[in-house]
């Protein structure tokens, strides 16, 4: 009896061992990266927490990189795209806004990141970050900027996260001293809000 509950236990774990893991890759600038802080404290790390405590299985890994804008993200896309997606999180776009570039350009640009993706793995699951930049660029710009990542959801079929820094965003205690990046406590609350959207997901 007590060979047989082991053996049972064993049997177990290996099923456990063997759940394959679903793959989150996120795919951004210095938000995603985590400007000022560790890669455990960004919010893709904070995220993976929480959803295996959920009990998800699932690799979270942060293809942030700082000043990235839409043109960099789609020279390097392909290299990213050399390991498994299931989930594409697509938060590109906010130097593109601050730096004033075209609208169109960007839109081209994200879409084209997202066509490879869907090339490489038509199955993976795509998630869009919704960004908005500061009023000062003028009310046109702003209002064509914010609306850029609606659309890219609506054509792409693709989940919308309306905007990425809500609840932090304009919060100095939320924020690094630049007014642009969140601190520690900060990125806890983005992660928070992603694994409402995410979760659903996997």
């Amino acid at each position: 009896m007590v060979v047989k509950t082991v053996l049972f236990i064993v049997g177990l774990m290996l099923l456990q061992d063997t759940t394959p893991k679903r793959t989150i890759l996120f795919f951004g600038d210095s938000l995603t990266a985590g400007y000022g802080l560790s890669p455990e404290e960004a919010f893709p790390a904070l995220l993976e927490k929480q959803l295996h405590a959920k009990g998800k299985s699932c690799k979270v890994i942060n293809a942030g990189l700082s000043g990235e804008t839409s043109a960099g993200g789609l020279t390097r896309i392909d290299w990213m795209l050399r390991q498994p997606v299931d989930i594409f999180i697509l938060e590109l776009g906010a130097n593109d806004g601050l730096r004033g570039l075209p609208l169109e350009q960007t839109r081209t640009n994200l879409q084209a990141i997202i066509d490879k993706v869907k090339a490489k793995f038509p199955k993976a699951k795509i998630v869009i970050a919704g960004m908005m930049v500061p009023p000062n660029m003028g009310p046109e710009y702003a209002a064509g900027f914010k609306a850029l990542f609606p659309d890219l959801a609506k054509k792409n079929n693709a989940v919308l996260i309306p905007f990425l820094l809500e609840g932090v965003a304009g919060n100095e205690k939320l924020n690094l001293p630049d007014g642009i990046h969140p601190n520690v406590e900060g990125h806890k609350i983005v992660a928070t809000n992603l694994v409402k959207i995410i979760a659903p997901l996997l």
